[in-house]
């Protein structure tokens, strides 16, 4: 049965005498990510605590997927793996395998960026300095054949000690594409951010998808209010013709 990670009162916490676990960042579908530091160069850097898969023994497909498509990617507007590492306390005989990725550590999200910022729909020259970045990283990842399918302001890290620099982050609904395509699941991509053919339930789209989610981070970031703020698959519907267009 699953064991749900360390809560925030345990910490810090040594992970294999690498890294030591100082405080939760954030949680998703897919892990439980952790600010810590590096103990051998000092740096900080964001360890993401996968999952285990319940249906599954060993490594969960999902988590060797992912490191897969981060493992092909360098660019510096999409996040850098560092290294994977499993929790050697559990042992190896353990039925399942905790696994670790290590990533830099970037200060905020763009998500809390626009909180802390709140007139930043006011100053073009950062707006269109992020979503220069933004289209960036999509650009080389789309390039390499990879979609990311989760675009969203939490999704896109910004370094605030280095020049604002953005990096798109959590690949964990990310999947390959390529000739001849594929039929996919049409359930990724959080609702406010989900193009209109995934909305009706299409499973055989491509970038566009991408495109569309970027879209909408860029006039929330202008507006700092979601242009389709959805609660649910069918309010999404009426949303979008009501804004765009009459089917």
């Amino acid at each position: 049965m699953y064991r749900p990670p360390a809560a925030p009162e345990s910490l810090p916490r040594l992970l294999n005498n690498k890294y030591r676990l100082e405080r939760r960042v954030g949680e998703g579908t897919y892990g439980v990510v952790y600010r810590a530091t590096d103990l051998s160069s000092g740096d900080k850097v964001a360890v993401k605590e996968m999952r285990p898969d319940e249906s599954e023994e060993g490594v969960p497909s999902s988590a060797l997927r992912e490191i897969a498509i981060l493992l092909e990617l360098r660019h510096d507007n999409v996040v850098r793996l560092r290294d994977v590492t499993r929790d050697q306390s559990a042992g190896p005989g353990s039925a399942k395998t905790q696994l670790f990725l290590v990533f830099d550590f970037l200060d905020v999200d763009l998500h809390r960026l626009m909180h802390l910022n709140p007139h930043i729909g006011g100053s073009p020259r950062l707006v269109k300095f992020l979503v220069y970045q933004m289209l960036s990283g999509l650009d080389y990842c789309h390039r390499r054949r990879i979609l990311h399918r989760d675009l969203k302001p939490q999704n896109l890290l910004v370094d605030l000690a280095n020049h604002n620099r953005l990096q798109i982050a959590d690949f964990g609904l990310s999947r390959a594409f390529g000739v001849p395509v594929r039929l996919l699941s049409p359930e990724v991509v959080t609702l406010w951010y989900r193009a209109p053919e995934l909305l009706l339930g299409g499973k055989l789209y491509g970038t566009p998808v991408d495109i569309w989610s970027t879209a909408c981070v860029v006039l929330e970031l202008s507006n700092r209010w979601p242009l389709f703020p959805g609660s649910t698959l069918a309010s999404s519907l009426d949303l979008t013709p009501q804004l765009l267009w009459s089917p």
